[in-house]
This record gives structure tokens, C-alpha cells and sequence, in this order.
């Protein structure tokens, strides 16, 4: 029996249930809103399902197994054996218990939930797609409509992932067994948080990569770091080279590269891993229908309300154009959506985000590099604390790394802050904070940190752009 169509309304229409969606549709019915929210997959979205979560715990999964197995420096001796199997169930557990968790705070607080794939009809309906068959759709009118579909991984020609030796990250994430072999297309954050996870695991990963070094945007000091470390793990890097086709050789991929200048080589692994970007998923809503545009690569545009093109159509999350694609960064963005949605006078106004890379060591970033101030027209104060002067950090058997302050020199306000070591994207909140707050070398210098922690290299940094560090020499 097919169930026919049927129409209902409400007032915010939430598509899309990530880290932007389902907590715009939490804080609209907070603010009173008749809310409904649309998800086709999973609640939690790719974050909580295929991305930031799953790959959270497999990192921390392979490195628990792989400093238990290279403590012998302390004094232990400990040869672990890993059960991809049971890691993976575990995986899974910690997903389907934040999911879930997901679905029963959406519907404790009142939101409506539909499953399905949103297309719109106009700029005030949308048409429902149930899955399954027989399952059929329903229309749902709106008075204000947030977009927040999210992201999927980049394809290149030739890699497609429903061949079965290509992986994507989803893919990888969802891997039954480690390979012997394992060869990675793209060194950014999520091909070095894979090749350091899987290398861990036992695999021997080579990464290409067509640009000269890892972790593009970072800066050299910083990359340079946790390229070393990785190189140290056995990972094999071949810069300058693209991923130009593969075939099979028995049992084995061969991957083909080609440089710049037309030079070939070819890789031999079990599998590959394309982690080359994403893009967004805004194909799938028949944008058009609402008049809604998107740039070149898929984009919507907003303004400092989140608002497109059409006044009462919002978009949050990977979706939009010029924002950096962070799950917490949709998150605020959602809630601004939402508020704005309930008539509050809400506008995205973030003096600065920050970013972590969950490799080994971590990377944490926030607002401005030095050259980035000097561009603005600031005459910087830089100050800086290795982690190999920091006691906590050397109790740890981490030393690698180091925490930069800058600063303006003049005023002391705090600009931005970049560390590269133990628990990176941890520590980068106090420096997020400093940013946000206006918060000044004095302040951060003169608040008196726990010792021994890794936070007193941010104090120490802080007093080494003064001039006054006590644990490292000054600049």
C-alpha cells in the first residue's frame, strides 16, 4: 500500500539534522517556534555519524594501543593486540549514544521530526521524499526554512568511491580490518588524522599529495612539526604529486601520479583513501524552486543573519559560502538562524574561531598568525613556549611542539595564538577566549595557572611576548 500525499505546516522548517541543524531546531522551539526538523540519514549528521565523532575515537583508539606498545622508556613493556572488530563495535556505541541522545533532546524539546529527503516546491513548501518503498511524501509549508544539508567528501576523476579498493572518509571510518597497505590521496587534516591513525593501527600508509608540504593553510613551523611525527610512524610522503588513475594488479591497487611536469609513478597498496576536501550538499533541495542561487562550487551566500538570498530562508553549516566548515562554527551559526527566525536580534559576530587537527601532536589555531597581523596593519608581539621546557609536558612523554602568542604590540590585545603539541585542541580555548573578550598579554600572563599543567606554556607565552618568560629564554 502506497500512503498518499499529505500537507501540514509550521512555522521553522529545519533541513537537515548536523551539528547546524539540529541545534537551530532545538533553540527555535526554546524560543517558542513551531518546529520541524528533516533528516534522510542519521540525526547527529555526518559529524556525529561519519565524521568528527567515529574518527575522535579511532584516533584515540590507535594512539592508546600504540603508546602502550612504545613506553619503554617508562618502564613498560606491552605488545597490544588490537581487535579492529571490537574497536569498531565500541565505535559504533559511542555514535549511536550520542545520536541518540541527539533525537531525544530534539524531541524533548518539542521539535517535530520527520524522516526523509526535503526538495522544495516554492519558497514557502517543501515536498517530503519518505524512504523506502511504498513509504511515500508529504508537503510541509513554512513561514521561515533553514537550510543546513551539510557536506560530502570530494570525488576526483577516475576515484570513485563506489569502487570497492577507494575509500572515502566515511569509508575508512566504517573499515572492517586495518589494510597492510593503505595509500592516501591528500595530506590536509583529514588525510594526516587517517594516516596517523591507521599507521598506529599497523598499516603501512604513503601519502601524495600535490602540494609541497602537509596541512596547506598552516603555518611551515606548524606542519613541519607534524610531518616529522608522522615520518617517525613510517608514513611515506611524495609531495608535487597527483593521483591520476588506478588499476588492479591481482590482489593489489596500483595507483598512478603525475607531476607538474609529466613525470609518472605508481604505488602499490591494499586500499586508498581519497581525502582531498568537501564540498556542500545542496543539490539535493531543488534550490532553485525557492529562487534561491548558489556560486560556482554549490554555495549558498548569507549575510551576518545567516539569511540568503530570500529573506526567510536561512543556510548554516557547511552550506555557506566563506565559512569555515567546522561543526562548531554550523552550531553557532544555527543558533543565530534560529533566533533571528524568532525576531531576537541575533547576527554571527565571532571575533575569532578556532580550529583543531586531531593528529599527533595536535594543531589548535585561533585568529591571526603573525604575518596575518602585520597584514592588517598591526606591528605584532610574538611570544613563544616549547613544550620541551615544560615539565607536565615531559611527565607526559610529549615534548613536541610549542604554544605562540600574538599579540599588538601597543595596545597588548591579544590577536591570536597557535600551538602545535599534547592536547592542542584543548588548550587553544583559553587563547580562543582571550580573543573574544579582548582579553591582553597582562591578563593572560598575570592569571596564575595550575602547575604543573600544560596550560602555564600559554602564561609562559603570554610572558615571553613581554619579554618577562621565566622557563624559556626571551625573545
Amino acid at each position: 500500500m502506497v500512503v498518499g500525499d499529505i500537507s501540514t505546516g509550521t512555522e521553522v522548517l529545519v533541513i537537515g539534522a548536523g551539528p547546524g541543524g539540529y541545534v537551530a531546531a532545538i533553540r527555535a522551539a526554546q524560543r517558542g517556534l513551531d518546529t520541524t526538523l528533516v533528516e534522510r540519514d542519521a540525526y547527529g549528521g555526518t559529524c556525529l555519524n561519519h565524521g568528527c565523532i567515529p574518527s575522535k575515537a579511532y584516533i584515540t583508539a590507535s594512539s592508546l594501543a600504540h603508546e602502550a606498545g612504545s613506553a619503554e622508556e617508562m618502564g613498560i613493556h606491552a605488545d597490544p593486540a588490537v581487535d579492529m572488530s571490537q574497536m569498531r563495535s565500541w565505535k559504533d556505541d559511542v555514535v549511536d549514544r550520542l545520536t541518540g541522545g541527539v533525537e531525544k533532546l530534539c524531541k524533548a524539546n518539542g521539535v517535530n521530526l520527520i524522516e526523509g529527503t526535503a526538495r522544495f516546491k516554492d519558497d514557502s513548501s517543501v515536498r517530503i521524499e519518505h524512504g523506502g518503498e511504498g513509504q511515500g511524501s508529504e508537503t510541509v509549508e513554512f513561514e521561515r526554512c533553514i537550510v543546513a544539508t551539510g557536506s560530502r567528501p570530494v570525488q576526483i576523476p577516475g576515484f570513485e568511491f563506489a569502487d570497492d579498493p577507494v575509500w572515502s572518509s566515511r569509508d575508512a571510518l566504517a573499515a572492517e580490518s586495518v589494510p597492510d597497505e593503505l595509500l592516501v590521496v591528500g595530506a590536509g587534516y583529514i588525510g594526516m588524522e587517517l594516516s596517523t591513525a591507521f599507521a598506529k593501527l599497523g598499516a603501512d600508509v604513503t601519502v601524495v599529495e600535490m602540494l609541497d608540504d602537509v596541512l596547506p593553510g598552516y603555518e611551515d613551523d606548524v606542519a613541519n612539526v607534524v610531518r616529522r611525527s608522522a615520518e617517525e610512524l613510517g608514513v611515506e610522503f611524495h609531495f608535487g604529486e597527483g593521483a591520476s588513475g588506478w588499476s588492479l594488479d591481482g590482489e593489489d591497487v596500483v595507483v598512478e601520479t603525475e607531476t607538474e611536469d609529466g613525470e609518472t609513478s605508481s604505488y602499490r597498496a591494499d586500499k586508498v583513501l581519497v581525502a582531498v576536501g568537501r564540498s556542500p550538499v545542496t543539490d539535493t533541495v531543488d534550490a532553485e524552486n525557492a529562487g534561491l542561487e548558489t556560486d560556482e562550487k554549490g554555495f549558498f551566500e548569507t549575510d551576518d543573519r545567516m539569511r540568503t538570498s530570500v529573506d526567510h530562508i536561512y543556510a548554516v553549516g557547511d552550506v555557506v559560502a566563506d565559512s569555515p566548515m567546522l561543526a562548531h562554527v554550523g552550531s553557532k551559526e544555527g543558533i543565530v538562524a534560529a533566533e533571528h527566525a524568532a525576531d531576537e536580534p541575533a547576527a554571527y559576530d565571532a571575533q575569532a574561531v578556532p580550529a583543531a587537527v586531531f593528529t599527533d601532536p595536535e594543531i589548535g589555531t585561533v585568529g591571526m598568525t603573525e604575518a596575518e597581523a602585520e597584514e592588517a596593519g598591526f606591528s605584532p608581539a610574538v611570544g613563544q613556549m616549547p613544550f620541551n621546557a615544560s615539565g607536565r609536558a615531559m611527565t607526559t612523554g610529549h615534548t613536541e611542539g610549542f604554544v605562540r602568542v600574538v599579540a599588538d604590540e601597543d595596545s597588548g590585545f591579544v590577536l591570536g595564538g597557535q600551538i602545535v603539541g599534547p592536547e592542542a585542541s584543548e588548550l587553544v580555548a583559553e587563547l580562543a577566549l582571550a580573543v573574544e573578550m579582548g582579553a591582553t598579554l597582562e591578563d593572560v600572563a598575570g592569571t596564575v595557572h595550575t602547575h604543573p599543567t600544560l596550560a602555564e606554556a600559554i602564561m609562559e607565552a603570554a610572558e615571553n611576548a613581554r619579554g618577562e618568560a621565566i622557563h624559556t629564554l626571551n625573545r
